[in-house]
């Protein structure tokens, strides 16, 4: 059929006008800048009655971000309904004599500490950097670097969760504790966490104690002095590319000696000129690697550094991101191996990045108690995580090298007992999944259960849960 030209002119301009009056989609992203996703709506919510109206009138999909350091999509999915909990931040309740702390789920890990430092005291557990939200470090069950601890489970008293039909429910060890299991580490899956409540402990004086070891000594070294020290609070281990032959042990230990850092708490800032450029010669600039080994470390922990436990807990990731206009990001991996497998492990994994020629710019060691109380535990047995920082190019033939090595990776860790962790880029098979997390059949009856509709989603459960309900329009297959 031929329309007249007119006719055809006129059909034409009114749709072009139509999609010009339409308003745009938001769209959110996490710290990478690698996953654009389009969603229907932003809705901040205030408080619990806001999350609860958002989740009894909308049918569905919501998602669920904070501070949005997971890096896959974990956060969202196309045309979701995005809770952006950031302005759920207050101090509910805080018992210094206790030791206890209950607090909103968008609340950053930084704003406790301001709370509870003049106070005398610390958290028990937290990952490595503070700016992060209290419900995505427990959506992911983060750690950190603390010794004798493990995930962030170990200092979790209870939590408060809305779920998929609008009921608000607490959840603990003796109270709903199948739903304790299973939102910790469930990365939004069965609602949403709105409060949770935390054991704290007494802050106190560390002192930096550095040894430079060939790798191959390291377990040893790890297991004669680190280990079973009770004065040991934090400890991490720092693998230098592209050799991989040696590594800086950095060990804090309790002290009575006097601190010599005076402030309290790092300073808050995102990163700085400097900043970057140390990041882009570490990356490319000639003998990057080699000079921070050689010279920018050892300068770095030359002399004695007596500071406050929270000072060491209170740093601000933002120092480590890149300008956000660059070609290229930094992203993280992270692999969690049995303590008897260590040397093996290391063997496989350099042996992967030097033949993807991957770009690493760091592997941190460290250590993690076995978690018996999550369904999605990443350390079913004691661990030693490797967490790989690492230059990603944006392009997609980049992006597809990176996905190879990454999928490599994740073999030689289950090769070795081992496991990987989820809020990184899913490039993971479902049999790499359901490998490394056997009770993930058990998460998802509880959550076809408690969301039979599979309200709760993003491109996480997509990907990897294959009840009928969890895959939406973005879902890979």
């Amino acid at each position: 059929m031929r329309f007249p030209r007119v006719a055809l002119f006129a059909a034409c301009t009114i749709a072009a006008t139509a999609a010009a009056a339409a308003p745009a989609l938001p769209v959110v992203n996490d710290v990478t800048g690698l996953d654009p996703t389009t969603v229907e709506q932003i809705v901040t919510p205030h408080g619990v009655a806001d999350v609860v109206e958002a989740v009894r009138t909308h049918a569905g999909p919501i998602c669920i971000g904070g501070a949005r350091h997971s890096q896959g999509g974990q956060i969202a999915t196309d045309r979701c309904l995005f809770l952006d909990m950031r302005a759920m931040n207050r101090v509910l309740a805080f018992d210094p004599q206790a030791r206890r702390i209950t607090v909103e789920a968008g609340i950053t890990w930084r704003a406790i500490q301001e709370i509870i430092d003049p106070r005398g005291l610390s958290l028990k557990v937290m990952q490595s950097y503070a700016n992060f939200t209290v419900g995505g470090s427990l959506s992911v069950n983060a750690h950190g670097r603390y010794v004798g601890q493990g995930a962030l489970v170990g200092s979790v008293v209870s939590l408060d969760i809305v779920l998929a039909d609008g009921s608000v429910i607490s959840a603990s060890r003796v109270q709903n504790a199948e739903i304790f299991s299973g939102a910790i580490g469930g990365y939004g899956g069965l609602g949403v966490i709105v409060a949770a409540t935390f054991d704290l402990v007494p802050d106190t004086a560390i002192m930096c104690v550095v040894r430079q070891l060939p790798v191959g000594s390291y377990k040893d070294y790890f297991l004669a002095h680190i280990r079973d020290d009770p004065r040991v609070v934090l400890h991490n281990a720092d693998l230098y590319p592209p050799r991989y032959h040696e590594l800086t042990a950095v060990s804090w230990l309790t002290t009575d000696s006097e601190v010599n850092v005076p402030e309290r708490l790092a300073p808050v800032h995102a990163a700085s000129a400097r900043d970057r450029f140390l990041l882009s010669w570490l990356s490319d600039g000639p003998f990057g690697k080699q000079i921070r080994q050689y010279l920018y470390d050892p300068a770095q922990y030359a002399g004695r550094r007596v500071e406050w436990r929270n000072y060491e807990a209170s740093y601000d990731a933002a120092t480590l991101e890149p300008d956000p206009g660059a070609p290229y990001t930094h992203a993280l991996q992270e692999y969690f191996v049995p303590i008897a497998h260590f040397d093996s492990f290391v063997a496989r994994m350099v042996q992967v990045l030097r033949a993807a020629d991957a770009n690493v710019l760091n592997v941190s060691i460290r250590h993690a108690l076995a978690d018996h109380e999550t369904l999605l535990a990443w350390a079913p047995q004691e661990m030693f995580s490797f967490v790989i920082y690492f230059h990603q190019g944006r392009q997609p033939h980049e992006r597809a090298a990176a996905d190879r090595w990454t999928r490599a990776l994740i073999d030689a860790a289950l090769a070795e007992g081992g496991t990987y962790y989820l809020p990184y880029q899913l490039v993971a098979t479902r049999e790499q999944f359901l490998e490394a997390y056997p009770a993930a059949a058990r998460f998802f009856a509880l959550k076809e259960r408690v969301d039979p509709s599979c309200k709760f989603r993003n491109r996480l459960w997509e990907r990897y849960d294959t009840a009928p309900a969890c895959q939406g329009a973005g879902a890979p297959h």
